[in-house]
């Protein structure tokens, strides 16, 4: 099948497209992939829709900006999608699927014998009827509600792609996004999964709000800071960190509390030190050992980050670049692929990822 892949992330910053001709097990060509920013609007309705989100109680309706967001980030993907493949000559009938992750606004690990809770934005029926192609969309709720974690979903899809790559186990892969998660592979069906902390996201937060920026670009304000130890302290004195894998995060379960009285390079510095000291000790509750760590998403553009781990880890720390990987189309891909295994109803969480106690099969196709 050839498939277009959408992912947007907890980052808010815009929407990864890949195309991937795939059978959902095998990988047999990429196609073109892309980046489109989030418009303003939408990220401004994504933050609002956000806020609502995790003031909303358990078993009460859903408020009336959730189908607006769901609709709104539908529109932005035919938008996108539509422009993408003008400009390489494609066109939605060449697609044999689309896969949809769509927008994350609450997600919630199950917790003392309670269900999780996660949502993902986005109307897959209407994103159907628009383009005329099926849309595989939901991925996570099957899982959440047969009692798993609902996350990480991206490592059946790391696993295919290491061996399309010809890379052999033990192999370890880490996506840094507004959340960092960790994939680990010791061979054969030996794969632990999980969430390690947070990535991108507290950095996000307190440059936004001090500078207007999104993110620190390049690394600048990390590198001109100094790490706080008493605030990293701080930062790492969470029960998150006692809990065994697997582990699914929100991006808003952290708070850059400990850092507020910080300078603002120093508090950059600080939560960039946390990120790679969260992933290092993820590491350590995995007997792996591989020769280097693979990292994809926005974090690996992030010099002082990337450093931070090269630092802590004690194998090293290479760009998914250095092996033939698309880092910024990962994920996009990753969801072309679950798609492909959505649609022949193939597993795409398992056990050692998401805890659930089988594998299992997740998603739920739109057809126009």
């Amino acid at each position: 099948m050839r498939i277009l892949g959408f992912m947007t992330g907890t980052s808010l910053d815009g929407i990864d497209m890949a195309i991937l001709e795939t059978d959902g097990e095998t990988l047999h060509a990429f196609g073109p992939a892309a980046e489109a920013p989030l418009p303003d609007t939408l990220r401004d309705l994504l933050r609002r829709t956000i806020a609502v989100a995790l003031e909303h109680p358990r078993g009460r309706a859903a408020p009336p900006i959730f189908s607006e967001a769901a609709r709104a980030v539908a529109e932005a993907h035919m938008a996108a999608g539509e422009a993408f493949l003008r400009a390489h000559g494609l066109a939605w009938a060449d697609l044999d699927l689309v896969g949809m992750h769509g927008q994350t606004v609450l997600h919630e690990r199950p917790a003392s014998g309670r269900p999780g809770r996660t949502l993902q934005l986005g109307d897959g029926e209407w994103l159907a009827r628009a383009t005329g192609v099926p849309v595989a969309f939901d991925f996570r709720s099957a899982d959440v509600a047969a009692g798993g974690e609902g996350a990480p979903l991206a490592p059946v899809y790391h696993l295919a792609r290491a061996a399309a790559s010809g890379l052999p186990a033990p192999l370890a892969v880490l996506n840094i996004g507004g959340v960092a998660n960790l994939t680990c592979w010791a061979g054969g069906d030996r794969v632990a999964a999980f969430d390690t902390g947070p990535g991108n996201g507290l950095i996000d937060q307190v440059v936004l709000a001090r500078t207007g920026e999104r993110f620190d670009r390049d690394g600048r304000l990390a590198a001109a800071g100094r790490v706080s130890a008493p605030a990293l302290e701080r930062l790492l004195d969470h029960p998150w960190f006692s809990e065994p894998p697997p582990k699914s995060l929100d991006r808003y379960d952290f708070s850059p509390a400990a850092v507020e009285d910080l300078p603002l390079e120093d508090a950059v510095a600080t939560l960039t030190a946390f990120t790679a000291e969260a992933v290092a000790r993820g590491f350590g509750m995995v007997e792996l050992r591989p020769a280097s760590l693979i990292v994809t998403g926005g974090g690996r553009r992030n010099p002082a980050l990337m450093a931070a781990l090269a630092e802590r880890l004690s194998c090293g720390v290479a760009d998914a670049e250095s092996v033939g990987w698309r880092g910024d189309a990962l994920e996009a891909e990753a969801f072309a692929f679950l798609a492909a295994r959505c649609a022949r109803g193939l597993p795409i969480s398992f056990p050692g990822t998401t805890g659930i106690p089988a594998p299992m099969t997740g998603g739920r196709i739109a057809r126009p």
